[in-house]
């Protein structure tokens, strides 16, 4: 795929899924050059950023956890407004929670945070408010409205899928090379059929793929038949897709698999079976002398009387995450876990806790054969795009990190599930629906954009003001990595004039910021730790002409000068971001000499700049305009040689188009936080239980 992000290389080389659970067994549902420079202390550090996210280890010990007389201790430090007090004990009181306190007694943990707020900790305030809001049991707008003002919709920053194809489409016209193909890249017919295809699992080497299909049918009555099929990559191009072999393939249904690193384990999902112990279960079959043995359940340790489904292994390969809708978790399924025991068995399969799972859906997880970094799809996390959304989170000190939506380049308005990388980082594979057909899934497959990288932990973050006022400036925010070539999904500028990225550190990037209010900025930069910028530009005042005081020709004269080229360059590149624009030039001379030549001389000035503008941006004509006053417009009396050399001048006009539907103006973001104020009807002092 032919990326933005190489596209806006090449300009600055030119400038210097609602899915039903009902889907059987999976529809519930080398490193980069750079990368491998990286040394083990810098990845282990790129790991470690922690976040305020809570630890709650009483999850898998206790159902509920009550004490009556720590309650009583909390309630009467509220009446006494000791916040303090209030805090520290509430704090004990929350952190020793089982699964069900997440929805008896969410009003607990949103009145913890407005405690931690009180104390100006902000961060533990919104992982509090964050925990209420995913495990709500009733409508809490204003909860919602609140939190909303504290937190920025990140989502709402992202542009728009349709205008970073215009921007695409803008720019190829200054470079030579192949359109996009698209984010969302079909695996195409060799893969999909007309049917579901879903549950992409790849070897060690990413040249073995296999995936579930309900594309066979079986009996008179044309049953849907789930199977597993594979399909080999040779010569960079896959095979057409095959069912496994029996026995792993029966006449029950089979699907969601994953593959241990030698490629002798194999896990899946078989359902409606004799053996099952619920609607779907959990077995592992070997590879040996080129076969493979009889599937094999993981037992009632591993297995429950529900769904139990879509394995993943951790790259130890000594844990495995599966996702079920038992009874006994936080919402309508979650993401569980079994560790292997020094026996060789599974060990009794233990819930991932309140972080990741919510009282909505998370299925499909993904443990990154590589990286301690789990992705999983959900319904249920607060930023979103569509439907089921795909997110990565981070284990950091044995604790799992608030989750990341990995952005639109991703994440369309269907759902996606099923998300799979290769180990160099490279490609991702996934399953989506679109909009308007969801419940047929396809398998899809394209370069892993940056915020789905697993090294993608190192901050950036700057703002974006005019010289003059210092007032914060409109636009598109776009990262290229000049390394790797890795998709980075363009944002628009806060409100504030603020943007922010997680990049991989010790790469080399360029940022382009794009706006009809002033001329591209470009800044490059080697990203070593987190970083901070404050850039500035100057504003485009279309009231007034702009001249440029590099805009000089020789004597009598007309041919564009090599000094001149960057201005020009400049206003060709606008003009290409902004196909609505058009552009009006005029010469003017002094008063010296013959009028009539000089009328003539600025004309052909002013025609030389129209001719190297078109053809720097291969500008369709008629968008610029191009006079020449020769002295009949001056600004000054030409009393000293400075006067006539001020009326020597190229002025260029930037004129808008009377409906401006240029895409780099950002669509009003949430507003400013607002004061403070009690949430949901809760008021200092007043804590119901």
């Amino acid at each position: 795929m032919f990326s933005i992000a190489r596209l806006l290389t090449l300009c600055a080389l030119l400038l210097a899924l609602s899915q039903p659970f009902a889907l059987r067994a999976q529809q519930k549902n080398g490193l980069p050059t750079t990368q491998r420079k990286l040394t083990a202390k810098v990845i282990r550090q790129a790991r470690a950023r922690t976040d305020a996210t809570p630890d709650f280890p009483n999850i898998n010990r206790v159902a509920y956890f009550q004490d009556k007389k720590l309650l009583r201790e909390i309630q009467k430090a509220e009446k006494r407004k000791n916040w303090a007090a209030s805090r520290n004990l509430l704090d004990a009181y929350v952190s020793q929670f089982g699964i069900e306190n997440f929805y008896k007694d969410t009003n607990m943990l949103w009145r913890l945070g407005q405690l931690w707020e009180k104390a100006g900790n902000e961060d533990r305030a919104k992982a509090y408010y964050r925990l209420a809001l995913k495990h709500r049991r009733q409508s809490l707008t204003k909860v919602q409205q609140y939190y909303d003002s504290l937190e920025q919709k990140e989502t709402d920053l992202y542009v728009p899928l349709r205008t970073y194809y215009d921007i695409v489409e803008y720019r190829k016209n200054i470079a030579t090379f192949r359109p996009p193909k698209g984010v969302y890249t079909s695996m195409g017919d060799a893969i999909n059929s007309q049917r579901e295809d879903y549950g992409p699992t790849l070897n060690a080497d990413a040249d073995l793929l296999i995936f579930s299909s309900k594309r066979k049918m079986r009996g008179l009555h044309s049953v849907i038949d789930e199977d597993l099929y594979m399909a080999r990559r040779e010569n960079g191009v896959w095979t057409e897709a095959e069912p496994l072999p029996k026995p792993i393939n029966s006449p029950y249904n089979e699907g969601s698999a994953c593959i241990s690193k030698d490629g002798k384990t194999l896990f899946f999902a078989r359902c409606e079976c004799p053996t099952c112990h619920g609607n779907c279960d959990l077995y592992t079959a070997s590879l040996q002398d080129g076969k493979w043995t009889m599937p094999k359940s993981l037992g009632t340790n591993v297995n429950s009387t529900a769904w139990d489904s879509q394995p993943t292994l951790s790259p130890g390969e000594d844990t495995l995450y599966f996702a079920s809708d038992r009874l006994g978790g936080f919402g309508l399924s979650d993401i569980w876990y079994t560790v292997k025991g020094k026996n060789g068995q599974w060990g009794r399969a233990q819930n991932m806790g309140p972080v990741v799972n919510t009282r909505e859906s998370e299925v499909s997880p993904f443990y990154h054969p590589l990286y301690h970094v789990l992705y999983f799809s959900s319904r249920g996390q607060l930023l979103n795009f569509g439907d089921f959304d795909i997110y990565k989170t981070y284990r950091v000190r044995s604790r799992w990190q608030e989750p990341i939506n990995i952005g639109p380049l991703v994440n369309g308005k269907g759902s996606e599930y099923y998300f799979t990388i290769d180990a160099e980082s490279k490609n991702l594979y996934y399953a989506r629906s679109e909009e308007k057909e969801m419940k047929n899934l396809d398998l899809f497959s394209f370069p892993l954009p940056m915020e789905a990288q697993p090294l993608a932990t190192t901050h950036v973050e700057g703002s974006l003001v005019d010289s003059v006022s210092q007032k914060p400036l409109n636009g598109i925010v776009s990262i290229i990595d000049t390394d790797n070539g890795i998709e980075v999904a363009s944002k628009y500028l806060r409100d504030d004039g603020s943007f922010d990225f997680d990049l991989i550190e010790g790469s080399h990037y360029v940022m382009l910021i794009q706006s009809p209010d002033f001329f591209s900025v470009e800044k490059k930069f080697a990203l070593a730790g987190d970083t901070v910028m404050k850039l500035m530009t100057n504003s485009i005042d279309y009231k007034l002409p702009l001249v440029f005081k590099n805009i000089e020709f020789d004597q009598d004269k007309a041919h564009i000068r090599p000094s001149m080229h960057a201005v020009l360059d400049r206003i060709a590149v606008f003009m290409v971001d902004h196909p609505e624009f058009r552009l009006s030039v005029s010469g003017h001379t002094d008063g010296k000499g013959d009028p009539d030549f000089n009328e003539q001389l600025s004309q052909e000035r002013a025609e030389s700049i129209r001719r190297y503008i078109e053809q720097k941006g291969k500008l369709k004509p008629n968008r610029i305009d191009s006079f020449g006053y020769g002295s009949t417009r001056p600004l000054k009396d030409e009393v000293t040689p400075e006067d006539a050399k001020t009326n020597r001048r190229v002025e260029f006009r930037l004129i808008k188009p009377e409906k401006d539907d240029a895409p780099f103006k950002a669509d009003p973001l949430p507003g400013k936080k607002p004061e403070p104020k009690p949430a949901a009807g809760e008021e200092d002092g007043k804590l119901e239980w």
